[in-house]
């Protein structure tokens, strides 16, 4: 015990620095985005993900002896190729040489960066080893199949200089005996004005243009200063809704840029809005883990007309898959709807989907939407009814890592999504006037609590908390999940196993003790979890070194994936996870009803004040304002300007708000 204090103790005091310049590459700057100052003989490349309704977009970033390293991976999710499977989507690499020849005085220039900043675009801004200065913009088109590339030339000379564009470009089209559409033309094409001449302090601009179509469409004309506005203004609109104000410029920094990631990687498909992963392999495609459990239940908060939509049109395409034999909906659905992917087995999917829809439907607060999932949260409460062993818990042949990590028969992640499940949707049943359900679902929820503790409770290397599965003798990073469903009865020990030297990095938590893969939706699931239970200050530390590493370390600026597998992708699903430890962790946000939840915001003892603003959830847009006085908290609800509800706050019992109807 003693040994566990005071490695957390010095640990904890490591993290809980929201400044540490010998490690971060990146710095916070005052527009909101984050900066990479190039510093000479830096040698350093990164990349990142940007998507569009249209496209996605890699792009590699960096710089090698000085000079700049630009590379673009295009990926075109409705360019569909044969076999039409979850990874068919086009994918076309430029490598640089696409890029026209820069001249002045009709000398080959250098490009050398000096800074490079994101903020839902990415702008380079280079010197060279002639007279100009050369500013980039890169973005995906909002709406259509396109990624922008905008370049301004400025003459910093003290004399006039002649700068010409030697034109590059590239056409790739492909055998149209592999596309499900037939040929698909994919092309870089520079727009300039080839040869200018720029007095001292003058500028001028060219633009590159990505594009990929089907060789039946027309080409479509682009105007790159609209496109890049109307990028602009999805970024602004996102950063000025569900807004987190903390003392922590780091946390807030990066709620902002979860929620852009969240955001963008909506696709649309001739199957309507939808929510994919990204990361190379994952587009027009929805999963019952990623978009399901993880993602929808935050959309509600944010309100993005696009992501709610995504949601809804996730569950009705799960929906129709239900079967009155009850065999299971399938994993996932592919290739823009049409067809689907369930090669893992059951991995829990009913208990993601109807723990994910009945908590996006009491956030959402829409009794005609809420009517429309009922059906599916329905069967698959059912399906999970059908499945219960003599012992009370419920099978699944696998999990969400897919055979990864063993599972057994019976594991924590399936037992305890299906008991969130149950409570929301007796909430949820409650407010549809089905009171016979709603005790039901209660009971059964109620039962289903015992057996897990009674089956899954258990001394694992050293620590009363849970094994995954009957057999496990290895702590694992799931043993985090009934902290989020509001189960604490073995939260301490949970607590010492999660943060000890088994299970916790300077990544974030081992997805097994022993091992060396992590996977950020497990510590996101983690420091949600703990939050909720209360441990508040011994949490907010590791939260702010995580999100200083993921903001401002080497491979910026979203949570990633996992680590060794997928390169430490910026799956969009992680993001909105980020988002989900603050409006639930940090401020204790529960759903109970269309126009109700449960409020335990958790403020660390060095904060004196936080807030969350322009909340969209519940059918309503408010405010919650924290603010440390004496001993108690006072808490607050502001609505249209006004405070609609005020509380002196012990800390202890959650507060129960109740919305007025707008």
């Amino acid at each position: 015990m003693i040994r566990f204090v005071l490695t957390f103790t010095m640990v904890l005091a490591y993290f809980c620095n929201d400044a540490q310049p010998n490690i971060l590459r990146w710095s916070l700057t005052t527009d909101g985005s984050i900066a990479w100052n190039v510093k000479p003989n830096d040698t350093h490349t990164d990349n990142i993900e940007m998507s569009g309704k249209q496209v996605s977009t890699i792009v590699t970033y960096g710089v090698n002896n000085g000079v700049l390293v630009l590379k673009k991976r295009l990926i075109f999710p409705m360019l569909r190729r044969i076999p039409n499977d979850t990874h068919a989507s086009l994918i076309i690499d430029f490598d640089q040489t696409e890029q026209p020849l820069l001249k002045v005085n009709g000398a080959v220039i250098k490009e050398l960066p000096r800074k490079f900043q994101h903020k839902g675009k990415i702008t380079i801004e280079s010197e060279t080893d002639g007279p100009l200065k050369i500013r980039r913009e890169i973005i995906p088109s909002v709406d259509k199949p396109a990624v922008i590339e905008i370049c301004t030339i400025t003459n910093t000379s003290n004399s006039r200089c002649e700068f010409e564009v030697i034109e590059g470009g590239r056409v790739f089209e492909t055998d149209p005996a592999k596309g499900v559409y037939g040929k698909y033309i994919v092309s870089c094409k520079v727009y300039s004005n080839q040869k200018v001449a720029l007095e001292p302090g003058e500028n001028t601009s060219f633009w590159l243009l990505y594009t990929g179509r089907k060789s039946s469409e027309e080409p479509y004309l682009y105007s790159p200063n609209y496109e890049l506005a109307k990028r602009e203004n999805f970024v602004a609109s996102i950063f000025s809704t569900l807004q987190l104000q903390t003392p922590s410029d780091t946390i807030n920094s990066e709620f902002n840029f979860a929620k852009i990631r969240a955001s963008e990687s909506i696709f649309d498909t001739k199957g309507g809005l939808m929510h994919a992963p990204g990361g190379t392999s994952y587009y027009a495609a929805i999963w019952a883990n990623d978009q399901a459990e993880y993602i929808n239940p935050f959309f509600p908060f944010l309100g993005d007309i696009s992501g709610v939509e995504s949601a809804i049109n996730s569950f009705r395409h799960f929906a129709r898959y239900m079967n009155p034999d009850y065999k299971p909906i399938p994993s996932s659905i592919i290739a823009e709807g049409v067809d689907y992917w369930n090669g893992a087995g059951d991995r829990g999917d009913q208990a993601m989907i109807a723990y994910g829809a009945s908590r996006f439907a009491l956030a959402y607060g829409d009794k005609e939407t809420a009517k429309e999932l009922w059906p599916l949260i329905e069967w698959c409460l059912e399906y999970l009814n059908r499945n219960i062993s003599s012992e009370g818990v419920i099978f699944s042949n696998s999990d969400e890592l897919e055979g990864r990590f063993p599972a057994g028969e019976y594991n924590l992640s399936t037992n305890t999504l299906a008991y969130g499940g149950l409570v929301s949707a007796s909430l949820l049943a409650n407010e549809l006037q089905k009171p016979e359900l709603s005790k039901i679902y209660g009971q059964r929820a109620k039962a289903l609590k015992e057996s897990i503790e009674s089956y899954f409770g258990a001394n694992v290397e050293g620590f009363n908390t849970y094994r995954y599965y009957d057999g496990n003798t290895k702590l694992r990073a799931w043993i985090c999940i009934p902290l989020t469903m509001g189960i604490y009865d073995r939260k301490e020990e949970t607590l010492k196993a999660l943060f000890s030297d088994k299970l916790w990095t300077s990544n974030g938590i081992l997805t097994e003790s022993g091992d060396k893969t992590f996977w950020d939706r497990a510590t996101l699931y983690a420091f949600r979890g703990l939050l909720m239970a209360g441990a508040t200050d011994k949490t907010i530390g590791y939260l702010k070194f995580y999100s200083s590493q993921r903001l401002l370390g080497e491979h910026v600026p979203y949570p990633i994936e996992a680590w060794p597998e997928g390169n430490k992708r910026h799956l969009s699903a992680e993001s909105g996870l980020y988002c989900r430890v603050i409006t639930e962790g940090l401020f204790g946000i529960e759903p109970t009803g269309f126009r109700s939840f449960k409020l335990t915001p958790r403020l660390p003892s060095d904060w004196d004040r936080m807030s969350l603003k322009n909340i969209k959830a519940f059918g309503s847009d408010f405010d919650i304002n924290v603010t440390r006085i004496k001993d108690s908290l006072l808490v607050e609800i502001v609505s249209k300007g006004e405070i609609v509800f005020t509380s002196n706050w012990d800390g202890v019992n959650p507060i129960n708000i109740k919305l007025l109807t707008p």
